[in-house]
Protein backbone atom coordinates (compact mmCIF):
# COMPACT_ATOMS: atom_id res chain seq x y z
CA UNK A 1 0.00 0.00 0.00
CA UNK A 2 1.22 3.08 -1.15
CA UNK A 3 2.60 5.52 1.94
CA UNK A 4 0.71 9.16 1.87
CA UNK A 5 3.47 11.64 0.92
CA UNK A 6 3.66 15.73 1.82
CA UNK A 7 5.32 18.41 1.30
CA UNK A 8 6.58 20.28 4.42
CA UNK A 9 7.98 23.33 4.04
CA UNK A 10 10.27 23.50 6.72
CA UNK A 11 13.60 21.56 7.46
CA UNK A 12 12.59 17.74 8.93
CA UNK A 13 14.83 15.78 11.45
CA UNK A 14 13.88 12.87 12.70
CA UNK A 15 11.77 13.09 16.53
CA UNK A 16 7.68 14.41 17.09
CA UNK A 17 6.67 18.07 15.22
CA UNK A 18 3.47 19.65 14.60
CA UNK A 19 2.89 20.13 10.84
CA UNK A 20 2.01 23.47 9.53
CA UNK A 21 -1.70 24.34 9.58
CA UNK A 22 -2.38 24.13 5.54
CA UNK A 23 -1.14 20.24 5.66
CA UNK A 24 -2.96 19.16 9.32
CA UNK A 25 -6.09 20.71 7.48
CA UNK A 26 -5.33 18.82 4.63
CA UNK A 27 -4.92 15.43 6.71
CA UNK A 28 -7.40 15.77 9.17
CA UNK A 29 -10.27 17.24 7.25
CA UNK A 30 -9.75 16.35 4.03
CA UNK A 31 -8.16 12.43 4.01
CA UNK A 32 -9.70 11.96 7.71
CA UNK A 33 -6.46 10.52 8.49
CA UNK A 34 -6.30 8.97 12.15
CA UNK A 35 -3.48 8.75 15.21
CA UNK A 36 -1.63 5.57 13.92
CA UNK A 37 -1.52 6.36 10.42
CA UNK A 38 1.83 6.03 8.33
CA UNK A 39 2.97 8.97 6.53
CA UNK A 40 5.86 10.12 3.94
CA UNK A 41 7.14 13.95 4.53
CA UNK A 42 9.94 15.54 2.65
CA UNK A 43 11.43 18.94 2.74
CA UNK A 44 12.87 19.49 -0.46
CA UNK A 45 16.26 18.68 0.84
CA UNK A 46 16.63 15.95 -1.26
CA UNK A 47 15.56 13.11 1.45
CA UNK A 48 12.39 11.40 2.79
CA UNK A 49 11.08 10.60 6.14
CA UNK A 50 8.95 8.00 7.19
CA UNK A 51 6.82 7.88 10.57
CA UNK A 52 3.35 7.87 12.02
CA UNK A 53 0.74 10.52 13.45
CA UNK A 54 0.27 10.97 16.72
CA UNK A 55 -2.50 13.33 17.25
CA UNK A 56 -5.01 14.09 14.59
CA UNK A 57 -7.18 17.68 15.48
CA UNK A 58 -9.45 19.98 13.46
CA UNK A 59 -6.58 22.11 13.21
CA UNK A 60 -3.14 20.49 14.72
CA UNK A 61 -2.18 17.21 13.96
CA UNK A 62 1.17 15.65 15.45
CA UNK A 63 3.80 13.27 13.82
CA UNK A 64 6.72 11.13 14.37
CA UNK A 65 9.35 10.84 12.54
CA UNK A 66 11.77 7.45 12.78
CA UNK A 67 13.32 6.84 9.78
CA UNK A 68 15.18 8.91 7.11
CA UNK A 69 15.32 7.58 3.25
CA UNK A 70 17.71 8.69 0.25
CA UNK A 71 15.30 10.53 -1.62
CA UNK A 72 14.37 10.01 -5.58
CA UNK A 73 17.79 11.24 -7.37
CA UNK A 74 17.34 14.06 -9.45
CA UNK A 75 17.99 13.54 -13.38
CA UNK A 76 21.69 14.36 -14.62
CA UNK A 77 20.28 16.31 -16.87
CA UNK A 78 19.73 19.75 -15.76
CA UNK A 79 16.97 21.41 -17.56
CA UNK A 80 15.83 24.75 -17.68
CA UNK A 81 12.64 25.80 -19.74
CA UNK A 82 11.20 29.05 -20.55
CA UNK A 83 8.04 28.84 -20.85
CA UNK A 84 5.85 30.86 -22.67
CA UNK A 85 3.32 32.96 -20.58
CA UNK A 86 -0.24 31.61 -21.06
CA UNK A 87 -4.25 31.68 -20.03
CA UNK A 88 -5.04 29.45 -16.53
CA UNK A 89 -5.26 25.81 -16.55
CA UNK A 90 -2.81 25.46 -19.71
CA UNK A 91 0.28 27.08 -17.63
CA UNK A 92 -0.69 24.69 -14.53
CA UNK A 93 -0.57 22.36 -17.08
CA UNK A 94 3.01 22.69 -18.26
CA UNK A 95 4.26 23.09 -14.93
CA UNK A 96 2.87 20.07 -13.16
CA UNK A 97 4.18 17.87 -16.53
CA UNK A 98 7.33 19.95 -16.19
CA UNK A 99 7.70 18.93 -12.55
CA UNK A 100 6.71 15.47 -12.93
CA UNK A 101 9.30 15.17 -16.32
CA UNK A 102 12.21 15.96 -13.70
CA UNK A 103 12.73 19.77 -14.64
CA UNK A 104 14.85 21.95 -12.35
CA UNK A 105 13.88 25.44 -13.02
CA UNK A 106 11.11 27.00 -14.62
CA UNK A 107 10.80 30.26 -15.60
CA UNK A 108 7.34 31.85 -17.44
CA UNK A 109 8.48 34.29 -20.47
CA UNK A 110 6.50 37.21 -21.72
CA UNK A 111 6.53 37.10 -25.53
CA UNK A 112 4.93 39.21 -28.59
CA UNK A 113 2.32 36.97 -28.70
CA UNK A 114 1.32 36.25 -24.86
CA UNK A 115 -1.87 37.21 -23.65
CA UNK A 116 -1.89 37.39 -20.33
CA UNK A 117 0.23 40.24 -18.23
CA UNK A 118 1.08 40.01 -14.86
CA UNK A 119 2.02 42.93 -12.79
CA UNK A 120 2.63 43.38 -8.54
CA UNK A 121 0.35 41.87 -6.98
CA UNK A 122 -1.45 39.54 -9.56
CA UNK A 123 1.93 38.12 -10.24
CA UNK A 124 3.14 37.33 -7.00
CA UNK A 125 -0.17 35.13 -6.47
CA UNK A 126 0.02 33.20 -9.09
CA UNK A 127 4.06 32.63 -9.02
CA UNK A 128 2.64 31.28 -5.08
CA UNK A 129 0.28 29.43 -7.42
CA UNK A 130 2.53 27.80 -9.58
CA UNK A 131 4.85 26.67 -6.59
CA UNK A 132 1.60 25.12 -5.19
CA UNK A 133 0.93 23.43 -8.96
CA UNK A 134 4.68 22.29 -8.97
CA UNK A 135 4.38 20.82 -5.06
CA UNK A 136 1.56 18.92 -5.75
CA UNK A 137 3.05 17.39 -8.86
CA UNK A 138 6.32 16.46 -6.51
CA UNK A 139 3.89 14.76 -4.21
CA UNK A 140 2.45 12.89 -6.39
CA UNK A 141 5.39 11.53 -8.49
CA UNK A 142 7.78 10.69 -5.74
CA UNK A 143 9.65 13.84 -6.73
CA UNK A 144 11.87 14.69 -3.51
CA UNK A 145 13.18 18.17 -4.80
CA UNK A 146 11.39 21.35 -5.76
CA UNK A 147 11.75 22.59 -9.28
CA UNK A 148 12.53 26.66 -8.46
CA UNK A 149 9.99 28.71 -10.31
CA UNK A 150 11.24 32.05 -11.31
CA UNK A 151 9.09 35.54 -11.66
CA UNK A 152 8.25 35.94 -15.55
CA UNK A 153 10.73 37.59 -17.81
CA UNK A 154 11.05 39.23 -20.66
CA UNK A 155 11.97 37.04 -23.75
CA UNK A 156 14.89 39.50 -23.79
CA UNK A 157 15.34 39.12 -20.07
CA UNK A 158 15.57 35.25 -20.54
CA UNK A 159 18.10 34.98 -23.61
CA UNK A 160 20.61 37.30 -21.78
CA UNK A 161 20.44 35.66 -18.78
CA UNK A 162 19.82 31.80 -19.02
CA UNK A 163 23.30 29.95 -19.62
CA UNK A 164 23.31 26.12 -20.12
CA UNK A 165 25.30 23.71 -22.86
CA UNK A 166 22.75 23.60 -24.96
CA UNK A 167 19.91 26.02 -25.64
CA UNK A 168 16.98 24.86 -27.59
CA UNK A 169 13.78 26.71 -28.77
CA UNK A 170 11.41 24.79 -30.23
CA UNK A 171 9.46 26.38 -33.51
CA UNK A 172 6.73 24.64 -35.74
CA UNK A 173 8.47 25.59 -38.81
CA UNK A 174 12.02 24.81 -37.97
CA UNK A 175 14.16 22.27 -39.01
CA UNK A 176 13.56 18.29 -37.19
CA UNK A 177 15.23 18.35 -33.75
CA UNK A 178 19.03 17.27 -34.68
CA UNK A 179 21.28 15.45 -33.22
CA UNK A 180 23.35 17.55 -30.78
CA UNK A 181 26.57 16.18 -28.51
CA UNK A 182 25.21 15.31 -24.53
CA UNK A 183 24.77 18.20 -22.39
CA UNK A 184 25.25 18.70 -18.83
CA UNK A 185 22.76 21.64 -18.71
CA UNK A 186 19.90 21.97 -21.37
CA UNK A 187 17.61 25.49 -21.88
CA UNK A 188 14.35 25.03 -23.40
CA UNK A 189 12.21 27.90 -24.88
CA UNK A 190 8.82 27.18 -25.98
CA UNK A 191 6.30 30.07 -26.84
CA UNK A 192 2.82 30.85 -25.77
CA UNK A 193 -0.53 29.84 -27.29
CA UNK A 194 0.28 32.14 -30.80
CA UNK A 195 3.65 30.88 -31.34
CA UNK A 196 7.15 33.11 -31.00
CA UNK A 197 7.36 34.99 -34.08
CA UNK A 198 9.86 34.32 -36.67
CA UNK A 199 11.51 37.71 -35.29
CA UNK A 200 11.25 36.41 -31.64
CA UNK A 201 13.35 33.12 -33.12
CA UNK A 202 16.04 34.54 -35.19
CA UNK A 203 16.40 36.96 -32.08
CA UNK A 204 16.74 33.23 -29.99
CA UNK A 205 19.18 32.21 -32.87
CA UNK A 206 21.27 35.37 -32.49
CA UNK A 207 21.81 34.05 -28.48
CA UNK A 208 23.18 30.82 -28.81
CA UNK A 209 19.87 28.37 -29.28
CA UNK A 210 18.90 26.48 -32.19
CA UNK A 211 15.57 26.13 -33.39
CA UNK A 212 14.08 23.31 -33.45
CA UNK A 213 10.70 20.96 -34.19
CA UNK A 214 9.20 17.95 -32.95
CA UNK A 215 7.72 16.06 -35.51
CA UNK A 216 5.13 17.08 -38.70
CA UNK A 217 2.79 18.39 -36.41
CA UNK A 218 2.11 22.12 -34.24
CA UNK A 219 1.95 21.29 -30.61
CA UNK A 220 0.02 23.11 -28.39
CA UNK A 221 2.01 25.83 -25.88
CA UNK A 222 1.30 22.96 -22.80
CA UNK A 223 1.88 19.74 -25.29
CA UNK A 224 5.48 20.99 -26.36
CA UNK A 225 7.32 21.23 -23.34
CA UNK A 226 5.72 17.28 -22.45
CA UNK A 227 6.85 16.10 -25.95
CA UNK A 228 10.62 17.99 -25.61
CA UNK A 229 11.00 16.98 -22.02
CA UNK A 230 10.43 13.49 -22.85
CA UNK A 231 12.70 13.46 -25.62
CA UNK A 232 15.36 14.69 -23.87
CA UNK A 233 15.15 12.57 -20.62
CA UNK A 234 15.25 10.05 -23.24
CA UNK A 235 18.15 11.02 -24.82
CA UNK A 236 20.76 12.27 -22.40
CA UNK A 237 18.57 12.44 -18.59
CA UNK A 238 17.10 8.80 -16.32
CA UNK A 239 14.22 7.64 -18.82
Amino acid sequence: MRLSRFFIDAPLALGEHDLPEAQAHYIGRVLRMAAGDAVQLFDGSGQEYLGQLLEVGKKSVRVSLDQVLPGQPDSPLHIHLGQGLSRGERMDWAIQKATELGVNQITPIVSERCEVRLKDERADKRLAHWRQVAISACEQCGRSTLPLIHPPLTLAEWLASTAADLKLVLHPVAEPWASHDKPARLAFLVGPEGGLSDAEVEQAKTSGYHAARLGPRVLRTETAPVVALSVAQQLWGDF
